[in-house]
């Protein structure tokens, strides 16, 4: 049993207030009106508060991790009849296309490629070229490399073309301002234990609710009927399908107060990008290059390629970081060596500032 706390800079699960974790030590029942109606409603009106000033969309929460809600958007918001694009460059919109493979879902992929951003004239063309297309699905902050996708261009042919629009905001909700109205989002897709800065458990969608209405009778799983669910949680006034993860509901509803506290999205934006921004400039300092050009960064996460030094091994340097309580991320990109580092959570520049004396340290130790 580990009694030492580490710095965790990844994507999520990530550092959580001390607060936070004290929010679980209290047992709810599922059924109880104190839980449901205080704390579940109260969380589903604020997820959808902090995603646009505009009416016309509800919260629904899901069990498990991220990708089970995209899982089941993806099940039940495309019907039997229609055909969702892909846009791909990176681990999390190449799950996208597994899950339409899966699920049978009719489905083409635009892949880009892991380190390039989608072309939007490109996008263009083939909602031109095909007219089957009903939906559009992408990853905003893709943390394969930590590049940001333009959202909002593609937002803008959904519209033109009439398409349904899916994003993935799993590691960019909470900490990027949005509104997703503005946006034309059908369904936006994120989780708990992201930059709302809770924990794992469960992941939640904000959608129009004329859209999942439209999702009545089209999921192909019992357990990830996004509509059942959404259904059941405005009939039963917060009440979930199956067994509630509790504590971690809880804990979400404390960093909901947290994120207030410190000023809502922009000003948790604000902390992101100074953190981020340090980082790459200290590790520039050490020798080190991103794998990406400065703009297409996001505040989230960033790879970094290898350092050439002699004796190099991601293991060893991740251990030693670790023993000076820092977690990182290895690499998820196919072509390239590097490693990644998130700047997410209870992280401030002064963590950063100490991450930077420990890398020095790791990557010039000898024993």
């Amino acid at each position: 049993m580990r009694t030492k706390n580490y710095l965790l800079l990844t994507p999520g699960p990530l550092t959580t207030s001390k607060t936070v974790k004290e929010a679980m030590l209290f047992d709810s029942c599922t059924w109880d009106d104190d839980y449901n109606l205080d704390v579940v409603q109260s969380i589903r009106q604020q997820l959808v508060e902090l995603a646009s000033a505009k009416s016309g969309y509800s919260a629904v929460l899901l069990q498990g991790s991220g990708s089970y809600a995209v899982e089941s958007v993806l099940g039940s918001a495309v019907g039997v009849t229609d055909k969702v694009l892909i846009i791909s460059n990176g681990a999390y919109g190449s799950r996208m296309v597994e899950m339409a493979q899966r699920l049978e879902i009719n489905h083409c992929v635009y892949d880009c490629g892991e380190v390039s951003l989608p072309d939007v004239h490109w996008i263009a063309q083939l909602l031109q070229q095909d007219s089957a297309i009903t939906h559009i699905a992408m990853v905003h902050c893709e943390t394969t490399t930590g590049i940001l996708n333009p959202i909002e261009n593609v937002a803008k042919l959904a519209k033109q073309y009439q398409k349904r629009y899916i994003v993935d905001a799993m590691s960019s909700f909470g900490g990027i301002p949005m509104d997703i109205a503005e946006l034309n989002i059908d369904f936006l897709i994120s989780s708990a234990n992201k930059c709302i800065q809770g924990v794992p458990g469960f992941a939640f969608v904000i959608a129009r609710t004329d859209a999942l209405e439209q999702c009545k009778g089209h999921s192909r799983s019992l357990s990830l009927d996004l509509y059942a669910q959404w259904r059941c949680m405005e009939d039963y006034h917060g009440k979930w399908r199956f067994t509630s993860p509790t504590h971690t509901v809880l804990a979400f509803a404390q960093a909901l107060k947290e994120l207030s506290e410190e000023g809502g999205i922009a000003a948790r934006f604000q902390r992101y990008q100074q953190n981020q921004q340090k980082l790459v400039a200290g590790m520039r300092a050490l020798g080190f290059t991103t794998l990406l050009e400065d703009g297409v960064h996001s505040p989230i996460i960033t790879a970094f390629y290898s350092p050439s030094v002699p004796d190099y091994q991601f293991n060893i340097f991740y251990q030693h970081l670790k023993a000076e309580g820092f977690v990182i991320y290895p690499g998820k990109v196919s072509q390239s060596d590097c490693f990644r580092i998130g700047n997410i959570g209870e992280v401030y520049e002064r963590d950063i500032d100490t991450l930077l004396v420990a890398i020095e340290k790791a990557i010039y130790w000898k024993e």
